[in-house]
């Protein structure tokens, strides 16, 4: 039972990726807790998943918090719902729920909740055992403090606790604790007489301990990930306007020096500095690291919306390469948004994988209880 958490957390991490003739340069990153690292809601999704500097939404805290300083309403709360790699089992999803209150104009306070099933896995020691089942799973709550710093720019910290129980049993559940620094800056742009934006987002998310499952004798990174991002605004009337939004990332994990090698004996603040030079194939495997998504929204009056989006991984570091669209409507009170992906790769178990976002703007909700 020491090792069952190891054969999960492969065969997780192993779904992801579609295969490549690789000839043993096939080396992605490898972390635990992955299901940190997935796009919770359906309007960023609808993108491309991405989010460091589009504009601030309910969801902005898992895309960046420093945001929320800056967002018109005075309160919001949302749902999402993600059916998880549907192709290979039934049961396994994602729900996210986040919220936020502003605390006056230059401030707010938000919080998220995601849990992660991983549905019912059978266990067997050996071909004539009828086995057992567990329900694996993992989840995470958060607590952000944004603050407008100036008249464009605003900044955001996080904290957030995360427990991982991929084998109910004699194996511990591992728990971590971790930080996020987020920063985003927006300014207005000129287009002829329409007046559009510019703006730049930055988040560090999951800066903390590493994970263990053995009560400490082995301990696996969390991911830490740096995102930069751009959004530009582009008004065409007083009722159409676009979108063009740009996120990069980077794993602030350390490149194991083979497929086989899961974890490390540096600290989770030394690999995050390792990251950048430890790669064996050099800059250009340091290269291949960097992922990335654009995306484009079309609104309609701020009440219709409609999305697409391309993510890229490089094909030797998780290979996951698709395409994304999504729609949404908005009401004074509320907004439902949903998206749909399509993978480059037809054997790509991430392949039509559905989202779905409920959201309620607070302040919309109590005028209407108001009259």
């Amino acid at each position: 039972m020491k090792t069952t958490h190891k054969i999960v957390s492969a065969a997780l991490f192993l779904s992801l990726a579609t295969s490549v003739n690789a000839e043993n340069k096939y080396n992605p990153i490898v972390n635990s807790v992955y299901s940190l690292s997935i796009s919770p809601d359906a309007v960023a999704s609808g993108m491309g998943d991405l989010g460091a500097a589009t504009d601030p939404d309910v969801n902005s805290q898992y895309w960046n918090p420093a945001k929320y300083a800056q967002i018109e309403s005075n309160a919001g709360i949302s749902l999402s719902f993600t059916p998880w790699l549907s192709k290979l089992a039934p049961d396994i999803n994602l729900t996210y729920l986040a919220g936020y209150y502003k605390l006056g104009e230059n401030q707010s306070l938000s919080s998220s909740l995601r849990y992660f099933s991983l549905g019912e896995v059978l266990l067997r020691t050996s071909v004539d055992d009828e086995g057992y089942t567990v329900q694996p799973y993992e989840w995470a709550f958060d607590v952000a403090y944004s603050r407008l710093l100036s008249e464009r720019l605003s900044m955001a910290v996080a904290m957030r606790y995360m427990k991982s129980d991929l084998i109910s049993g004699d194996d511990p559940a591992g728990s971590a604790f971790a930080a996020d620094i987020a920063a985003y800056y927006k300014q207005p742009i000129y287009f002829g007489r329409e007046q559009g934006s510019l703006a730049f987002g930055a988040n560090i998310s999951n800066i903390g301990t590493k994970i263990s499952y053995d009560g400490g004798n082995t301990s696996y990174f969390i991911p830490t990930n740096l995102r930069l991002g751009t959004t530009v605004h582009y008004p065409m009337d007083d009722f159409n306007s676009l979108n063009f939004s740009l996120d990069i990332n980077k794993m602030l994990v350390p490149t194991p020096a083979d497929t086989l090698e899961v974890t490390t004996n540096v600290s989770s603040i030394e690999g995050i500095f390792k990251s950048f030079n430890d790669a064996p194939g050099g800059m250009t495997e340091e290269l291949q690291e960097i992922y990335g998504s654009i995306g484009a929204e079309y609104a309609y009056n701020n009440q219709f919306f409609v999305r697409g989006g391309y993510y890229y991984e490089n094909e030797f570091k998780g290979n996951r390469k698709y395409f994304t669209f999504g729609a949404g409507f908005k009401m004074s009170m509320f907004r439902l948004d949903a998206s749909y992906l399509i993978s480059q790769s037809q054997s790509n178990p991430l392949d039509e994988t559905l989202r779905f976002t409920l959201a309620f703007d607070m302040e919309g909700l109590n005028m209407l209880i108001g009259r």
